[in-house]
């Protein structure tokens, strides 16, 4: 858990530099590829070919998304022997992505499960 003095307050100004650098890493973050590896990262590190095979991109496409959340501070990289293994940079980066998905599900709820037609009619 962090000290409650690690972070400003959230409600406090917002100055024209630190919006500019939170709109970078909203813009990375604005990538349906870049969210599936950040998501699939939740689970825990893995390798470029880890991320690739179950975010179903190419490693190619895989290793240019690390790139850019790399130089973003998004994520983090480790050598492993012959690997490189990725891990979210930090904690916030879960809350952030929960935060995103509950939105998400809150302003664009699922359709009502409908009840077969035998069930519907038995509680007529």
């Amino acid at each position: 858990m962090p000290h409650p003095s690690e972070h400003g307050s959230v409600d406090r100004p917002l100055s024209a530099g630190e919006a500019e650098d939170l709109a970078e890493t909203l813009k990375a973050l604005a990538s349906p590829g870049r969210l599936r590896v950040l998501v699939e990262l939740l689970a825990g590190d893995k390798t470029v070919e880890q991320l690739a095979a179950s975010a179903e991109l190419s490693p190619s496409a895989t290793s240019h998304h690390l790139r850019l959340l790399r130089s973003l501070r998004i994520v983090r990289a480790r050598r492993d022997g012959r690997n490189v293994v990725y891990t979210l940079h930090d904690h916030h980066l879960v809350d952030l992505l929960a935060a995103v998905r509950n939105h998400h599900e809150h302003v664009h709820p699922s359709a009502p499960v409908e009840l077969p037609a035998t069930t519907a009619r038995s509680h007529a």
